[in-house]
């Protein structure tokens, strides 16, 4: 080993350091999270700090509302909370091929209009980047490219330059040359970053960040990434099918709640303005086993397909599936209808699918699961213009949820004519005219009632 080293682990998932392998994180508790990486043990000198640092008052300081930047993607901007902040680090994360360098370099492609912008890419060449970009139609000459994954190199640009927005691709491939272990790796992961919230905050210029993410379906590299940044966006859907969602995981300027539909084509990623309508288009008609839930993202209502399959099980170990929600939650609600309502499924195979590939884990769609798991094991289909939701507890009875005036509201909008929801919250919805409400108290009185 070269003099001036040594070898250390760091824990992939918090970033801990450990002079030897440990099988089980001590700080986070993960197991076979270690990972080897050699560090100079030179030291480094340090300039005296000459001065009194600078105090001041919350008065004192002065904020600009105004002063976000809008890319003119309506449905990011509704997920980062109104625009971009000057000074904000943001961090995108996606599976490989989701589209995570498409929607930014469309986000380039607007802000460029009116600023100078600088797309670095440590993963593509430039004529790579050109393929991308005539698809999209025309760039202005603000767009400027380079193709660099030396950190001190991109800090003399950014400085010399000051672009009105970069964006790094990804960070995974840059490297900090004081950092002497390979890039990719923990410890350049986070100096990198650290280097690009100094340059963010110091001149005010927002930077967006893509990350690459495990199997698990987390951003690569250490937790403390996440920390780091202002904003964490996750890219999710299926790379076959073609629409996309857009989640904001962490915000530090908006609500964490919100999410942005887009569909990808040909030219690129199109917003989605009525996701309800597109997650229910293609539903079959008079169909067992199928009802239209409806769940909060943040201030949107999002009316989604339920399918449920309940048939006997030829074998003596009963299975269940579940896609798109939480599959403990659909064993508890079989074991409610089992004990409370005397449904007998604990011989029947149960398979429960959101339609269109989304994932939600909202309590307000237990309802609609409830009523396609009878509706397939009764073998009786649910009105079609029926919406149904509601939270269902252990004892059958269902439960309010938040904001159901904007779900009926949702629903009534898409021509739905018959809303079932929770009979305390029928006083929030009086106001609401041209659609039918039906308060239910209970499982079984949501299964007498359909």
């Amino acid at each position: 080993m070269a003099k001036g080293k040594k070898v250390v682990y760091f824990c992939q998932n918090c970033g801990h350091e450990e002079s030897k392998w440990l099988g089980q994180c001590p700080a986070c508790r993960e197991w076979n999270t270690f990972a080897e990486e050699r560090v100079s043990t030179g030291k480094t000198s340090v300039a005296k700090i000459k001065g009194e640092a600078k105090i001041v008052s919350l008065s004192e300081v002065e904020t600009d509302e105004h002063a976000r930047i809008h890319t003119e993607l309506k449905e990011l901007d509704r997920v980062l909370g109104g625009g971009i902040v000057p000074g904000s680090l943001i961090l995108v994360g996606g599976d490989p091929g989701i589209g995570k360098s498409t929607l930014l370099l469309q986000v380039c492609q607007r802000i460029a209009v009116e600023k100078m912008v600088l797309y670095i890419s440590g993963e593509e060449s430039l004529a790579q980047i050109k393929l991308r970009a005539n698809r999209m139609g025309e760039f202005r000459e603000n767009l400027k490219l380079l193709c660099e994954t030396n950190l001190d190199r991109i800090r003399e640009v950014i400085e010399s330059r000051r672009p009105g927005l970069v964006v790094i691709d990804s960070i995974q491939t840059m490297y900090n040359e004081e950092v002497s272990s390979a890039p990719g790796s923990v410890s350049q992961v986070r100096e990198s970053t650290n280097v690009l919230m100094q340059l963010a905050k110091g001149l005010g210029i927002p930077i967006f960040i893509v990350g690459h993410v495990t199997k698990e379906g987390t951003v690569a590299g250490p937790r403390v990434l996440e920390h780091m940044v202002d904003t964490v966006l996750y890219f999710e859907g299926d790379r076959h099918a073609s629409y996309r969602i857009l989640r904001g995981v962490k915000n530090r300027f908006g609500s964490t709640n919100e999410i942005g539909v887009f569909e990808m084509r040909q030219k690129g990623l199109i917003e989605v303005e009525n996701p309800s309508e597109y997650m229910l288009s293609g539903r079959p008609e008079h169909a067992t086993g199928s009802v239209v839930a409806c769940s909060m993202e943040g201030t949107r209502p999002l009316l989604l397909e339920i399918q449920a399959l309940v048939c006997e099980s030829n074998f003596g170990m009963p299975r269940r599936t579940a896609t798109g929600t939480d599959y403990n939650r659909v064993n508890l609600l079989m074991a409610v209808l089992e004990k409370r309502v005397g449904l007998h499924m604990s011989n029947c195979d149960a398979y429960v699918n959101i339609a269109g590939g989304i994932r939600m884990n909202e309590p307000a769609i237990d309802l609609g699961i409830v009523m396609a798991l009878v509706s397939s094991y009764r073998n009786r289909p649910v009105d079609e213009k029926m919406l149904v939701f509601g939270e269902v507890g252990l004892s059958g009875e269902v439960r309010a949820v938040s904001m159901p005036e904007q779900r009926v509201a949702e629903a009534k909008k898409l021509g739905f004519e018959v809303c079932m929801i929770p009979e305390v919250s029928m006083g929030m919805v009086k106001e609401i005219k041209g659609i039918r409400v039906i308060g239910v108290k209970s499982v079984s009185d949501a299964i007498q009632l359909i």
